[in-house]
């Protein structure tokens, strides 16, 4: 376990980085703007498209493609812990106006609600379009090198959006290793997430506003830090990022014409979500 890691459902950001830079596969060695554009594609596909089929045989393809670059699976599958949470309760309110051939019905007094076969299939497709964002962007980041990654953001992101974003990225590994020494003083006295939100509230709320405060006063240590080596504001990467070979266009290419093919000739019943 890193020292950034609090807990196993949350992605470790250092695991993220070593996979990264080991450089072991032959998705490792694939342009940088090859994968993102990829990306771009998938996104937009599962955008598109709320068909279940399609969004099921899109995420088989990508957990293989995830699998074959060699990284962790099981940590993958307790990573989506969140993703599916927050899944869950977005559509435990739109569910049950879906209409459909109602399944079950649920009478409140004042109102009643019903679940339909519609609502069933809107739960599997919005999971499966968070799980397959979720594993691309982590395959992505697991195989793009950081030198790689920075250099990309500087050339999309205008000014001073890129520099925002850089110094946002790398400053949350500092939060996070803040924090999660922070939980293991907690748990080495006897303290928990469980317990000290039943047993020890004030104390589980300071811990979060110790971590607040000393984020700011890390900052500005940073920020002191980065002047005194010569920052003015600026931050230019001057990588060279790999360029897409011909099989790298070509695949993105037919992956782009797939996608026009699958929204625009497919049936997709239901419309767009």
């Amino acid at each position: 376990m890193s020292s950034t890691m609090i807990s196993s459902h949350i992605p470790d950001l250092d695991l993220i980085t070593s996979y990264a830079q080991r450089e072991g596969t032959f998705f490792s060695r694939v342009s940088p703007w090859t994968k993102f554009t990829g990306l771009f594609l998938v996104v937009l596909l599962i955008t598109l498209t709320r068909n279940l089929v399609i969004c099921g045989v899109l995420y088989l393809i990508i957990l293989g493609v995830y699998a074959s670059a060699g990284l962790p699976v099981k940590k993958l599958f307790a990573w989506y812990t969140l993703p599916v949470l927050f899944v869950i309760s977005l559509v435990g309110i739109m569910v049950w106006t879906e209409p459909g051939t109602p399944l079950f019905s649920w009478d409140l007094g004042l109102v009643t609600l019903t679940l339909t076969d519609n609502g069933v299939i809107l739960i599997f497709t919005l999971l499966l379009k968070a799980l397959i964002s979720v594993t691309y962007s982590l395959f992505f980041l697991m195989t793009t090198r950081y030198q790689h990654f920075s250099a990309m953001i500087y050339r999309i992101f205008p000014a001073p959006l890129d520099q925002i974003f850089l110094l946002a990225y790398r400053f949350l590994f500092l939060t996070l290793s803040m924090t999660g020494a922070i939980f293991k003083a907690v748990r080495s006295r006897g303290g928990g997430i469980i317990r000290s939100i039943r047993v020890q509230g004030r104390i589980f709320a300071e811990v979060f506003a110790l971590v607040f405060i000393r984020s700011f006063d890390r900052a500005e240590r940073v920020h002191q830090a980065m002047i005194a080596r010569g920052y003015n504001g600026k931050y230019e990467a001057g990588t060279v990022i790999p360029k897409p070979g011909f099989s790298g266009i070509f695949l993105m290419s037919a992956f782009a014409c797939a996608i026009a093919i699958i929204v625009l000739g497919m049936p997709n019943p239901g419309g767009f979500f």
